[in-house]
């Protein structure tokens, strides 16, 4: 009596790459979050006595979330863009993004504000950064 015994090829399945509607959704829930954290900064910022006005003029509580809303739009444009055409698209994304927010310094740094209004500026900078580039990052294959 001879027993056959079947033998099976590994199959080596291609790990799988979040689609485009992953990449926006995750995209939409960090802007969200980093814009609502930005606010939050900007408010915590005010409560303990730092200004917001720059040029005389204060930049109010909701202004934050919305540049940071629209900038994140901006980045999810660059996602999609780098998902389509780099070669290694999280790599590219996070190399793009920490210099763009490392870029987005200099106004805040150029601005006629006191030295407390610059820190807070950059500030809420990191931490939309920090909250958008890793979610997007996670995204990208």
């Amino acid at each position: 009596m001879s027993t056959t015994t079947a033998t099976h090829a590994p199959t080596t399945a291609a790990p799988a790459v979040p689609g485009l509607g992953s990449l926006l959704l995750t995209g939409s829930i960090a802007a969200v979050a980093a814009a609502a954290a930005t606010a939050a900064v900007a408010a915590a910022g005010q409560a303990v006595g730092l200004s917001t006005a720059v040029g005389g003029a204060p930049i109010p509580t909701s202004g934050f979330a919305v540049l940071t809303l629209i900038f994140s739009v901006v980045g999810l444009v660059i996602a999609t863009a780098l998902r389509r055409f780099a070669r290694h698209p999280r790599t590219a994304w996070i190399r793009s993004t920490v210099a763009l927010t490392a870029l987005s310094f200099v106004p805040d740094l150029l601005v006629d504000a006191a030295v407390s209004t610059r820190v807070l500026l950059i500030v809420t900078h990191v931490v939309a950064a920090a909250i958008v580039i890793p979610a997007v990052a996670r995204r990208l294959a």
